[in-house]
């Protein structure tokens, strides 16, 4: 397994049952969905993009350290797609995590809804605005291509960094710190397209208190990020993995 996804570079003990395993998942999608939200909602007036951007990253760090030995820490559905694609994780195992994945985010997004409704009158955004959208729905306008091209390539480059932190021949022990990094740069550039998927148990989670429009609009942030996770797993080996040469190539100067 020295080549699987562990974000927390450890390696996930055989011993692990699927249910604890499932549990890690469930509680670090919490907490990245929970900070993330929470800081859009609470707090983005004061610190703009940056407050959300830097919670989602601190979150993923802070949620990696803890239960990233457990269940590998991918926390959401994209990563583990990307993962099997890329032969790091097995397909069987899919679905279960993206389960306990969707749980996670939805538990957090209900408990900022309980706490969103004590919040006097007009002072706090609704979940429409922390949603995931497109056209009037993207917090710049942006198109539905732009926010398909924008959430594809973004998915597609956070898989090749947490695919490449992990690899047998990185450095150990920095892979939470990379990923929560890239992750707080790809919100720092896209949340004024599609205020940021590249998760769609993220997504999820905001749509369900969102209303209709969000979730009209739900799917372009399932497909997109799937696509974009796909595209990385089956093109890591290819672009980043090949056997080195039998031999080396002579040089002109060789001949």
């Amino acid at each position: 397994m020295s080549d699987s996804v562990q974000i927390s570079d450890v390696e996930t003990p055989i011993t692990l049952s699927l249910a604890s395993r499932l549990a890690a998942e469930a509680f670090g999608t919490f907490l990245l969905v929970f900070g993330l939200i929470a800081a859009a909602l609470f707090s983005s007036g004061n610190t703009g993009l940056l407050g959300p951007s830097l919670a989602i990253g601190i979150a993923v760090i802070g949620a990696a350290y803890a239960v990233g030995h457990i269940s590998g820490g991918h926390f959401n559905p994209a990563v583990s797609i990307g993962a099997a694609a890329a032969g790091r994780f097995a397909w069987r195992d899919v679905a279960p995590y993206a389960v306990a994945q969707i749980v996670g985010g939805a538990l957090a997004t209900t408990i900022l809804f309980a706490i969103r409704a004590g919040a006097p009158e007009d002072t706090v955004p609704g979940f429409d605005a922390v949603s995931n959208g497109f056209e009037e729905h993207s917090p710049a306008g942006f198109s539905l291509l732009s926010v398909i091209i924008t959430e594809v390539v973004l998915t597609a480059v956070f898989l090749y960094v947490i695919l490449g932190v992990t690899d047998r021949r990185a450095p150990s022990g920095f892979a939470p710190l990379a990923i929560g990094l890239t992750l707080t740069l790809i919100h720092l550039a896209s949340i004024p397209v599609s205020n940021t998927s590249v998760n769609p148990a993220r997504s999820i989670a905001t749509a369900i208190y969102g209303g209709a429009d969000s979730l009209l609009q739900l799917w372009v942030f399932l497909a997109a990020p799937i696509i974009g996770a796909l595209i990385a797993g089956l093109s890591y080996r290819f672009l980043f993995d090949s056997p080195a040469p039998a031999r080396a190539i002579p040089t002109a100067s060789a001949k």
